[in-house]
Order: structure tokens, then sequence, then C-alpha cells
């Protein structure tokens, strides 16, 4: 199996989703098309990994809700244990702009800066929420490893940390900018 496969288990280990929920929640650490997703969902209910619930709509496409399986828990614990987490893939096209700002004028440079600052500053916001909707549920057990939470709350708020630091470093690179 590969890394895509133990990022859907992993998902699913939380709740049941639907294909296009599984790509939403995923965003937060795992970057795949939907053309990757389900050829994989189809593949892990072969194995056994997972399994669907095949729900009847009438006005739209009937949907299918994945569920984790016991063996699929078993695999995807066995993986989480024994596998060293391979170094991450990066690619950011901001970095590469970045690398070559000295080509633009100032205008441009704080137009491009302007641009990421915006986008964090969003992502920033939709965190919060989250983090803060995660925090207002009594006994959620956020700091319970145990928990079902417990993963999800530490990803929000180590992506809100990272994102709160690129505001911060493209404020202070802003700085260098002439005006």
């Amino acid at each position: 199996m590969n890394a895509l496969s133990y990022a859907l288990l992993s998902v699913l280990n939380r709740k049941p989703f639907t294909g296009y929920e599984l790509k939403k929640m995923m965003e937060l650490f795992w970057q795949a098309k939907y053309s990757q997703i389900y050829p994989l969902l189809t593949k892990l209910e072969q194995d056994e990994l997972l399994t669907f619930e095949l729900i009847g709509q009438t006005s739209k496409p009937d949907k299918k809700i994945y569920s984790i399986t016991e063996k699929g828990v078993a695999a995807l614990k066995e993986w989480v244990i024994h596998e060293p987490a391979s170094t991450p893939v990066m690619r950011d096209e901001f970095l590469v702009k970045l690398y070559a700002i000295g080509l633009t004028d100032p205008e441009t440079a704080r137009r491009i800066f302007n641009e990421r600052l915006a986008a964090k500053n969003t992502n920033l916001a939709r965190l919060q929420k989250e983090i803060d909707l995660m925090e207002s549920q009594p006994d959620a057990g956020l700091t319970d490893m145990t928990s079902k939470l417990f993963g999800r709350y530490l990803l929000y708020k180590r992506k809100f940390r990272l994102e709160k630091e690129e505001i911060e470093w493209v404020n202070w690179a802003m700085s260098f900018i002439p005006q």
C-alpha cells in the first residue's frame, strides 16, 4: 500500500466519510485528486480494509459512505507503529517566486507578498474556527491520546502555528521591499 492509502484509512479511523468529504478532510496534510482517491478506495474495499454503505438519493447519483474495517485499523496501526515517516515533499510556487523576486519591481514584490498574506490570513481564520469548534465540545478529550479527535486537534493546532509563523515571516520580509 502507498502512503495515500494510509492517509485515507487514517481519516476514516475517526469516522465514516464520502469520497468528497475524505478529500476535503485530507487537505490539511495531503493534496490528492479525486482521480487518485476513488481508485484507491476501490482497492482498499477489495482488500477488505474498508467498506461502504450505498445511500440512495433521488435527484443525485447514489453516494457511498466509507468506513474503516477492523482489518483496516490493524493495517493502519501496523503502519503507524513500524514505518518511519518519509521526508515530506514540498512544492510551493510562492517559494519559487520568492527565490527569483529580485527580478521584479517593488510594487510587484509587495503584491506577491500581499497575496500570500491574504491566503495565510484566510487559512488562519478557517483553522481557528475549526479549533474553536473542537474546543467547544464538552468532554471532547482533545488532550487524551486515545480520543478520536486527539490527532485531528494536534494537526489543526500545528497548521495554525505554521500559518501564524508564516504571516509573521512575510511581514518581516516585506520590510525589505523599498517603498
